[in-house]
């Protein structure tokens, strides 16, 4: 009896009732994402293994197979053709030939980029073809982007712990921390899962995913804190219980309303803008799932463990 008149006095629904449940599931899915990621590995775009890439389109359907077809015999190295759009647009990937010096190697880079520029014009000629696009990156500039660019998400996550342990207390800061690692690793495997790359624009889509799990966890933070005050006497199960509840409405229209653009982007935009948009689509469900089922909880455990000694 008692049990039921605290679950009705500290909110509608019952979520500390569950972190057992979804503790395990987050607990399954974020080991079953580093599994993923260490067996399978990340799929790395020109922008951190280098290579070449370029974005032609015709005004006519062309399959991605008489693409492939084209370029087949131009010793191009490790090549890959990706279509996006309305089956008229393409992006093909090559590596190239290596040569011995710097300079034979950029050489020979150019004669390798005519040769598929002439080879995806001439072919489909009465088509349309048009070359939008022409990147190239080093191998040596490209690996010094991702030691960067993963430099740069470890520091944020220790930037962010050493934020919240000022702010707040020592007993929300793992929750913080784990929290956002929750969600940028579940989501890179899930990312990885339909085959897609990891480019800049990628990681930079994974720090903003890592901005907004942070605001969403900082807000259900200051409730828990200010609700903390009012319930002295109350334990941290219940004090919990009420602030998630209480901040159940704001959270649903902030990341539902940034869902339902990011969704609209993923689904309309296409391209690179299209892989950004699902990288922030599936971030926003696990960001605000983290912060309810994956944030919270550590709290409680985090008292826990500072019982004793202060007994």
């Amino acid at each position: 009896m008692s049990k039921n008149i605290q679950t009705e006095s500290s909110g509608r629904f019952d979520f500390v009732g569950n972190f057992g449940i979804f503790g395990t599931i987050s607990a399954v899915l974020i080991l079953g994402s580093f599994l993923y990621l260490a067996v399978k590995g990340i799929n790395y775009g020109i922008d951190f293994k280098g290579g070449t890439e370029i974005q032609v389109k015709y005004n006519q359907t062309v399959t991605i197979e008489e693409v492939r077809s084209a370029i087949q015999g131009l010793n191009l190295g490790d090549t890959g053709v990706q279509g996006f759009g309305e089956g008229n647009e393409f992006i093909v990937r090559f590596v190239g030939e290596k040569g011995a010096t710097d300079k034979e190697t950029n050489e020979k880079l150019q004669v390798s980029i005519e040769a598929v520029k002439q080879a995806l014009t001439t072919k489909f000629g009465d088509k349309g073809a048009e070359v939008r696009r022409v990147d190239s990156v080093g191998p040596q500039v490209g690996s010094e982007l991702k030691r960067n660019g993963f430099l740069s998400i470890f520091y944020c996550l220790l930037v962010i712990l050493i934020y919240v342990s000022m702010r707040f207390d020592y007993k929300y800061s793992p929750g913080a921390v784990v929290c956002l690692l929750h969600d940028v690793v579940i989501t890179l495997a899930i990312f990885m899962l339909v085959g897609k790359e990891v480019n800049v624009p990628i990681l930079a889509a994974l720090l903003s995913l890592i901005g907004f799990s942070l605001n969403d966890t900082i807000v259900v933070f200051d409730r828990i804190r200010e609700t903390e005050g009012q319930y002295k006497n109350k334990g941290m199960s219940f004090i919990i219980n009420k602030s998630i509840n209480d901040m159940l409405g704001r959270t649903f229209i902030t990341a539902g309303s940034l869902a339902l653009t990011s969704l609209c982007l993923y689904l309309f935009a296409g391209g690179v803008v299209s892989d950004i948009a699902f990288v922030i689509t599936v971030g926003l469900f696990f960001g605000t799932y983290s912060s309810i089922y994956v944030a919270a909880p550590l709290i409680i455990l985090m008292e826990k463990l500072k019982a004793p000694k202060a007994a």
